[in-house]
């Protein structure tokens, strides 16, 4: 039956005064601030429930959006050792979430500490320092109560006393203030500008699982003890004499089994329960459910910190449906919004005055992103590279014959996502040195080697169609042709290479495997240039060494080629590198060779059988 808005039932007692749980109740009991203090100096637990969160919104940081020339002076300033801005919000947060509050001090060179701040006053070079003050270190004179007021909630006027006795007063608008834990009913606290520290909500996980990591340590000195059943043992123990000629004894045999790794004891035949005698036995503690036991601790500790147990131990979770990756994105996006949510409306007095510090001015169009939190691989990185060029390839495609978008606008969006995405350094610059594409004319070279694309194109499409007209797959060796050979090969003589291989190229498949060729697709360019600079290395293949080649790096090539592994291809090797090979034979020292750093041209891919040579 219902009674009084609860479940109750008479037979079982439930939500009667026989019910156990009727008598729960929760009590609010402030964790003494030394208590705090000390568990997070000597707890790893506490320590990383107060400092991990911080760390994690401060540790990439921000990156502001300007002109290069304003973002870099605003990156001056924030990195002054006077300002250092980035340690002293996370030392602020630290000690906001331990103490349940904390200050910013901004100095400012405009007007008196103890009067309000007029932003459109600060001039270039005005911030002067900025200090880390916990809530115990200041204290405030009344609570501003004025509702029309933008400090309203905040003191009129903080106080700082120092050792020495002066007391400094500061005005609000000079300040930022971090809380802990948020306290929503304000009439339950007494300091209600502050918050509770965080550490107050876990301290009984946090203590449980300390606690059962010490109980399940005491236990392994008692894993394994040794039993000894002797006869008449309490008549030995009424004499001190004969106690001691016992306990003197089994010493000796204690000393015996170390030794000899056996123990004697005395009997008169028999055995187990028969014996007449001194009966020996181990008793053996199972701890195969500990592990799990003290993991699920863990577990709450983490869940009460709101921290999730992939990030609190720094180890991967593991077993089928392991979902650690998930979690820890879930989680940076939880911290990421705090970022935007909390951490930058509590910075905007910050902003607004290093911006004037550094500039001297105000200007509208300049803000800031927090920077990601989570970190692409490598690959994740190319693969995202690779999809904004295959979108924009098929934007730039044709529709009745007229371009669906123009070359020159996807270029200039991708170029900009390029750019902010990081995945090409430099591009920028080189876009601004060398114009875009509608801006840049063919050279001749650039002519030559595109009529030589051209013709390659036409052969390749021949063999293409020679081979659509047998539909058996067939092996399949794809390589694209050096244009600019001229240019290596004027750096192979100039360091001693004889016989430059007159087909200069670069393998992009060498599949025994036969395959169909149409499945393979195409290169989503017809041309590619790899820049001047970066990684190149001489190295000798083959099993005699006499195969010279130069190791280059390009990414498109490593795509295309586990492209066309995962579509069926075959390779011999246990890796792909992209080499071009500069002579076969010879007796060169590539000890004494500098690798061409060169631009290099390469043509569209050509498809072929597998030869034997």
């Amino acid at each position: 039956m219902f009674l009084f808005d609860r479940l109750q039932n008479l037979i079982s007692g439930l939500g009667t005064s026989k019910d156990k749980t009727v008598g729960n109740a929760f009590v609010f009991t402030p964790i003494d601030p030394q208590q705090l203090i000390a568990m997070h100096r000597s707890d790893w637990m506490g320590r990383k429930v107060v400092d991990i969160i911080p760390d994690d919104m401060t540790r990439e940081w921000r990156e502001w959006k300007a002109d290069e020339a304003v973002v870099e002076a605003i990156e001056k300033v924030e990195r002054l050792p006077q300002i250092n801005i980035q340690a002293k919000v996370n030392e602020a947060l630290q000690l906001a979430r331990l103490r349940g509050g904390a200050l910013l001090v901004i100095g400012v060179d405009s007007g008196a500490p103890d009067e309000e701040l007029v932003l459109e006053r600060v001039g270039k070079d005005a911030l002067k320092y900025v200090h880390v003050l916990g809530r115990d270190q200041v204290s405030y004179t009344e609570i501003n109560r004025d509702i029309t007021s933008p400090y309203f909630g905040e003191p009129v006027m903080w106080e700082f006393t120092s050792n020495t006795g002066s007391r400094v007063q500061i005005h609000p608008s000079r300040v930022v203030r971090f809380i802990g834990a948020p306290i929503l009913d304000k009439n339950a606290s007494p300091d209600e500008i502050w918050g509770d520290s965080v550490l107050q909500i876990v301290y009984d996980a946090v203590q449980n699982a300390a606690s059962s990591q010490g109980h399940a340590a005491a236990l392994l000195p008692e894993a394994k003890t040794d039993v000894l059943y002797v006869p008449n043992l309490s008549e030995y123990l009424k004499n001190p004499k004969t106690t001691q000629q016992l306990t003197e004894r089994f010493a000796y045999a204690n000393t015996m089994k170390s030794m000899f790794n056996m123990l004697l004891l005395e009997g008169n035949g028999g055995d187990g329960e028969n014996a007449k005698g001194e009966r020996w036995e181990q008793k053996t503690i199972n701890l195969s459910q500990y592990p799990e036991l003290l993991r699920q601790y863990l577990q709450v500790a983490a869940g009460a910190a709101d921290i999730p147990l992939v990030r609190f131990l720094q180890d991967a979770p593991s077993g089928l449906g392991s979902n650690g990756e998930i979690t820890l994105k879930n989680y940076y996006d939880k911290v990421s919004a705090d970022q935007r949510n909390k951490l930058s409306p509590s910075l905007w007095r910050f902003d607004e005055i290093v911006i004037r510090s550094a500039t001297g001015k105000r200007d509208a169009a300049i803000y800031y992103e927090w920077a990601p939190l989570y970190t692409m691989t490598e690959k994740e990185r190319a693969e995202v590279f690779k999809a904004y060029a295959d979108g924009a390839r098929q934007l730039v495609g044709t529709a009745s014959g007229q371009e669906i978008i123009t070359r020159e606008a996807v270029s200039k969006a991708l170029i900009n996502r390029i750019v902010e995405d990081g995945n090409l350094p430099g591009l920028a610059e080189a876009v601004e040195e060398f114009g875009p594409i509608e801006e840049q004319e063919p050279s001749e070279e650039e002519l030559a080697a595109a009529a030589a694309t051209q013709a390659a194109n036409n052969n390749n499409v021949t063999r293409m169609q020679q081979a659509a007209n047998d539909a058996a797959p067939r092996t399949l060796y794809v390589r694209r042709d050096v244009l600019n050979r001229a240019d290596i090969l004027a750096w192979a003589k100039e360091q001693g290479f004889t016989d430059v291989v007159p087909d200069l190229h670069v393998t992009v498949i060498h599949s025994r495997t036969p395959v169909d060729w149409f499945e393979m697709g195409e290169s989503w360019s017809p041309r590619l240039e790899i820049s001047a600079g970066g990684p190149r290395q001489m190295e000798a293949f083959g099993q005699d060494g006499n195969y010279y080649a130069l190791l280059i790096v390009a990414n498109e090539l490593k795509w295309r080629h586990q492209a066309m592994v995962e579509l069926g291809a075959s390779w011999d090797w246990p890796e792909y590198q992209p080499h071009i090979t500069i002579q076969v034979g010879g007796d060169v020292d590539l000890t004494k060779v500098t690798p061409y750093q060169g631009k290099i041209i390469l043509g569209p891919e050509i498809f072929e059988e597998l030869r034997e040579d």
